[in-house]
């Protein structure tokens, strides 16, 4: 791995979804930021226009209603923000539905938590920038630590001024904020008067119910009268707060050492 401490990258944001810069196998594409995603995938045709092999078959899950066939292939050159990875291990699926779907285009990489796991980020997605950040610089902001749950880093979040859960962060998360079902029935969301609405990533799409909770707290910022889905997959986390929420913050990363600092703007 190299990093680049004085590269920085223009951060495109496109309602609530993040895109940065990226390089496959020396190939320039643009890519979507997802934090939670546990690889980098690339889509099948892209991934054979650079050069990336076959692997090992496999089904992926991600926040859809099923499961989809993939690929895993090793030996990848991944390059982002100035920062090289020279081997990694991605997932090679057809991305035609979730890019058609989610972002309205062809859709060619999604860049993981690789990336995030190489070193610190400063991200300010009203700013529009994102850059590494050397290992001794003093972030701004509420230090929250981070949990790894199910390969994914959670933060703890406040619904509804109950004890603190742990939430998903997930800058991959363009819609909204997720409450896991066995969560939400303890809170009483599921007989709460409720909309259905169309959600779902990799996996394909599921209807969800879509609730308004009274008020998030997150870093010491209140939140009030936030919409969130009822996530029904068996493994979902108590929760999941997405670049909605997220964006309100500037934001510095340090997933090597579980940490993340958020700063709200003014």
């Amino acid at each position: 791995m190299i990093v680049s401490l004085a590269l920085a990258a223009a951060l495109t944001v496109r309602g609530d979804r993040l895109f940065i810069p990226a390089r496959v196998n020396g190939a320039e594409t643009e890519a979507v930021l997802d934090s939670a995603a546990e690889v980098t995938v690339l889509d099948d045709e892209f991934a054979a226009q650079t050069g990336v092999g076959e692997g090992e078959a496999v089904m992926a899950r991600g926040s859809g209603a099923g499961k989809a066939k993939a690929q895993l292939v090793e030996g990848v050159r991944v390059e982002a923000l100035g920062v090289k990875l020279p081997d990694v291990t991605v997932a090679v699926m057809d991305l035609d539905d979730v890019g058609a779907r989610l972002f309205g285009h062809r859709l060619n990489a999604i860049v993981g938590r690789e990336l995030f796991d190489a070193g610190r980020l400063a991200i300010d997605i009203e700013g529009r920038t994102i850059r590494p950040l050397p290992a001794n610089a003093r972030p701004k902001g509420v230090q929250l630590p981070l949990k790894t749950f199910h390969g994914n880093e959670t933060i703890p979040v406040s619904i509804e001024g109950k004890a603190p859960v742990r939430a998903e962060f997930d800058l991959g998360n363009g819609s909204h904020m997720l409450i896991g079902k066995a969560y939400a029935a303890r809170l009483g969301l599921l007989d709460r008067e409720h909309l259905h609405e169309e959600g779902g990533g990799i996996g394909g799409a599921v209807k969800r119910r879509v609730v308004t909770l009274r008020s998030v707290r997150i870093a010491g910022v209140t939140f009030r009268n936030v919409r969130a889905a009822i996530d029904e997959q068996p493994n979902a986390a108590d929760a999941n707060v997405g670049v909605k929420l997220l964006r309100r913050f500037r934001i510095v990363t340090d997933f090597p050492h579980k940490a993340v600092w958020l700063q709200p703007r003014r």
